[in-house]
């Protein structure tokens, strides 16, 4: 099995890390269960649905929602507070106005996976080709979806982090007040 050094990575630093889901050319369900088996908490934002990068849904069900940026922010507090020392991993759904056809996009990764089996395309190669020939098989769909979902993931990333910068703030401003 190849696993991603970032996935281990993942499971042993505390970091939040804003996604909209692992690329739909990946095993997703093998992913989220090594991501549970390295200890990240994988939450999904506004959806009960592990999305697929280029569409909103995978079919996969996540084990924690949250629902806004102070819903998010509140976890990273307490994944600090406790110690965890593991990473959680928000996985933002690409907004639906931006949303590849699923069909599309599946049928296109599988022709690009198997040209990549013909062509003997393996390792760090392999997923920058996949990338390409998905954007050419889906006439530049895939771009404009990715494009989106860039945007997307900072906009929600920054929310984010902006509600963790206040509830740090009224924690460390109640401390004070109490030591006074």
């Amino acid at each position: 099995m190849d696993v991603s050094s970032d996935l281990t990575e993942l499971g042993r630093t505390p970091v939040a890390v804003i996604s909209a889901g692992v690329k739909s050319i990946l095993d997703i369900p093998r992913t989220l269960e090594y991501l549970e088996t390295q200890g990240v908490c994988v939450a999904a934002y506004k959806t009960n649905d592990f999305p697929a990068f280029f569409t909103e849904t995978s079919g996969c069900k996540v084990p924690c929602r949250v629902d806004s940026p102070e819903d998010c922010a509140r976890l990273i507090d307490a994944n600090m507070k406790l110690k965890l020392n593991t990473g959680i991993l928000f996985a933002v759904p690409i907004p639906k106005e931006h949303s590849a056809s699923g069909s599309t996009i599946e049928s296109a990764i599988q022709r690009a996976l198997k040209e990549a089996r013909d062509k003997s395309i393996t390792g760090n190669a392999e997923t920058p080709f996949l990338l390409a020939r998905v954007n050419e098989l889906t006439g530049g769909a895939s771009l404009a979806a990715n494009i989106a979902l860039v945007k997307n993931n900072a906009l929600v990333g920054a929310r984010i982090a902006v509600a963790l910068a206040q509830l740090t703030k009224s924690w460390n401003k109640g401390d004070v007040e109490s030591v006074s």
